[in-house]
């Protein structure tokens, strides 16, 4: 009997293999790249299994801190500034703002995600919601991040089926996506206007976990990912690795897209095609990400926020209703902190640099934009 290829053995397999230590740990730090850990020991390297209740990650908002956040509200509309100018100086939290820098240092030092329950949108004018979620999210980060070349800040993900293009492109679809992270930014945060239906929950999973399963189990994947040949078409043709050890830390980035295509992003025949060893190594990534992966029950609300350097994320399918709660609305964020932020490896600097550094347009629009005011770009995120 042929020896299956690695995505073809089930992912609880691999996990339940690294738990057996297959190798030993020299065997291991032989096999990895220079300067890799044979095991990530931290906060970031979990389970979905490990979060027995909602409180270990949610921060729950009660009513004497949804008030101090309505009185930093006017505040901060008492200096006549555009919602984009928010800070924690001009939109002051003292009680609600030592919870959200312990909330950032979760985010970035602990493990690496967590989320904000509490606001009530129909309590605020659609201005005042946009204001509160970028007030909160001032205090987690202090730099927003452009999320295409147009400028735009603010990225609304929900259904569109007006047209073919729409259907198919990520950010309007209802279709279920593979695990991936966005192409920049430390920290990946949305605000969930309404939910759908049924279905579309935020289901996330660690990047240290999969990190430590592929070391236990196939090191030899720890060599492909961290090779600087990975042929990423967006946002323009590049080759880099998939995985970076920058300053004792793991960073994972990638999206399936930009190195293989899909329906809505085809890939141009002029491009080189992944080899049989990155196929199969993404395919692991996945596996053992759906193995360990954590879901999280989302509410009208909630402000997710997520390290986009060591957590990916993933969206299961979803179907809207028809009145306005049950559609799918959420508005993302990119950011990064001065304070917390990871030392950036020099394969995605251009990237981050994009979002956060070039001078450029920065569009704030509050509400979706008429289909096609602003193109769709070719690129996924």
């Amino acid at each position: 009997m042929s020896t299956p290829t690695v995505f073809e053995v089930p992912a609880t397999a691999l996990v339940r293999d690294a738990g057996c230590a297959p190798l030993s740990q020299s065997d291991v730090a032989a096999t990895l790249p220079a300067g890799f850990p044979a095991k990530l020991d931290a906060k970031l390297a979990w389970s979905g299994s490990d979060f027995k209740d909602e409180s270990d990650y949610v921060v729950r908002l009660v009513d004497s801190d949804i008030a101090e956040i309505d009185v930093a509200v006017a505040h901060f509309k008492g200096f006549g500034l555009d919602g984009d100018l928010v800070t924690p100086e001009n939109f002051p939290l003292p009680t609600v703002g030592p919870k959200l820098e312990a909330l950032s240092r979760e985010v970035h030092h602990g493990k690496g995600f967590g989320l904000l329950r509490g606001i009530n949108p129909v309590s605020y004018t659609v201005e005042d919601l946009t204001l509160v979620s970028l007030g909160l999210q001032c205090y987690i980060a202090d730099h927003f991040g452009r999320q295409d070349k147009r400028g735009n800040m603010l990225v609304h993900i929900v259904a569109d089926d007006s047209n073919k293009d729409a259907v198919e492109h990520h950010r309007h679809s209802n279709k279920s996506i593979t695990f991936h992270n966005e192409e920049a930014g430390d920290v990946v945060a949305w605000l969930t206007r309404s939910t759908a239906a049924s279905g579309g929950k935020c289901v996330i999973s660690s990047a240290y976990t999969i990190y430590n399963v592929l070391a236990a189990t196939h090191p030899e994947m720890i060599r492909t990912l961290a090779r600087a040949d990975w042929p990423f078409a967006f946002p323009k043709f590049h080759c880099r690795p998939i995985i970076f050890y920058e300053d004792s830390k793991l960073i994972m980035n990638f999206g399936r897209a930009p190195l293989i295509g899909n329906v809505a992003h085809p890939r141009s025949a002029r491009l080189p095609t992944l080899t049989q060893r990155q196929v199969e190594a993404l395919d692991a990534i996945e596996a053992i990400a759906r193995a360990t992966e954590m879901h999280i029950r989302t509410q009208a609300g909630d402000l997710h926020f997520i390290n986009n350097l060591a957590v990916l994320h993933r969206r299961e399918g979803f179907v809207d209703g028809q009145a306005t709660t049950e559609k799918r609305h959420l508005v993302r964020s990119r950011l990064r902190s001065s304070k917390h932020g990871w030392s950036i490896p020099e394969g995605l600097k251009p990237d981050w640099s994009d979002a956060f550094e070039k001078p450029g347009s920065r569009q704030w629009h509050i509400e979706p934009m008429p289909p096609f005011f602003f193109p769709l770009r070719k690129c996924p995120n």
